[in-house]
């Protein structure tokens, strides 16, 4: 009988290590002074400066992509999704008004080629520097038969923290405050089910294809990577009174927006008050969407929000443009009863 081996059974351990050699300066590169592993270990050590907070919170979040990979695995680029990774766990922490510290990933796939797949691993090590936080550990999983040899699935892990004090949830917004939205990249990471159902199936239109109302092709316009918002945040830090924080993730603003107000306010959202990115207008042109699928699926143009008192938002505009962020004034804090959120 011919002899049976963890590698002929569909795991190459040797490449495995391989991948580990080629990743590992990616992740060494985002380290912050407070990390005190190197990569390898059964755990990592980050020491945290307590001398910094009186009274310091931790704030953690995890997180995957989606089916966004889908359009990562159709064109073979794998140096973006990683981004969306770290973004979509570090914004969701930052609302809270927590500094992301450090970010652990877990990747799984049928067949590891080491390669292509340091792509992924060096898309996540340009988010974490994006949001300064370091890259400190993940996990490495080959696991032939549960995926297909070209495919794989990830999931992010982020560790921030917030002195007590400090911590922003929503509840000081009143009735009056303002509603800044800052501009999205595109889709994120939200809604590609129905995206690709209208683009590949309704309209059978093919990725590499050159949309002119986008002025690239699909899949180039569907792989843009989410925005990070630290950095928006840290230019406004002690500078303007900010009152709650929401990532427009899946659900959109109508479903993400309510999740930072107390019973009895409404966030009156004005339509048309920033600019819509056209790949929003295509999916509900040619999908046929109702307007209320459109705005519970995408963020629509605004990937993150802020809620601040009326004499800042002029100068809370300015302020992030400076630093490379576009915002709107796109509403208004009211009471009001059940309805947490009304468009006008």
């Amino acid at each position: 009988m011919e002899e049976l081996t963890y590698k002929k059974a569909g795991v190459d351990i040797d490449e495995g290590d391989r991948f580990v050699s080629l990743i590992s300066p990616f992740a060494k590169a985002t380290f912050r002074p407070e990390v005190m592993t190197d990569i390898g270990s059964f755990g990592a050590l980050f020491k945290l400066d307590i001398s910094r907070y009186k009274e310091p919170v931790l704030v953690s979040g995890t997180d995957g992509v989606g089916t966004k990979l889908k359009i990562a695995f159709i064109m073979d680029k794998h140096n973006t999704v990683g981004i969306d990774l770290v973004a979509m766990c570090v914004n969701d922490i930052l609302t809270l008004g927590a500094e992301p510290l450090f970010f652990l990933d877990y990747f799984a796939t049928g067949k590891l080629n080491s390669d292509k797949h340091s792509e992924v691993v060096k898309g996540i090590a340009e988010g974490c520097k994006q949001a300064n936080c370091s890259l400190i550990g993940g996990e490495t999983a080959e696991m032939p038969g549960f995926y297909q040899e070209d495919e794989y699935d990830m999931a992010g892990f982020a560790v921030g923290v917030v002195d007590r004090n400090e911590i922003i949830n929503g509840s000081l917004i009143v009735e009056g405050d303002i509603i800044i939205g800052l501009a999205s990249s595109g889709l994120h990471s939200n809604g590609y089910s129905l995206a690709r159902k209208v683009f590949f199936d309704v309209a059978g239109v093919a990725h590499d294809k050159y949309i002119p109302e986008l002025n690239m092709t699909l899949g180039d316009e569907l792989l843009k990577p989410t925005k990070i918002y630290v950095k928006a945040f840290n230019a406004l830090r002690g500078k303007v009174n900010i009152k709650g924080m929401a990532h427009i993730t899946g659900g959109g603003i109508s479903g993400n927006l309510p999740r930072i107000l107390r019973d009895g306010l409404t966030a009156v959202i004005k339509d048309g008050s920033w600019n819509m990115p056209e790949i929003f207008r295509l999916i509900k042109k040619i999908g046929n969407v109702p307007d209320d699928d459109m705005k519970r699926t995408f963020n629509l143009g605004i990937g993150y929000v802020m809620v601040i008192t009326p004499g800042d938002s002029d100068s809370v505009i300015s302020i992030l443009k400076n630093n490379g962020f576009e915002a709107y004034n796109i509403g208004i804090i009211e009471k009001g009863g059940q309805e947490k959120i009304r468009y006008v």
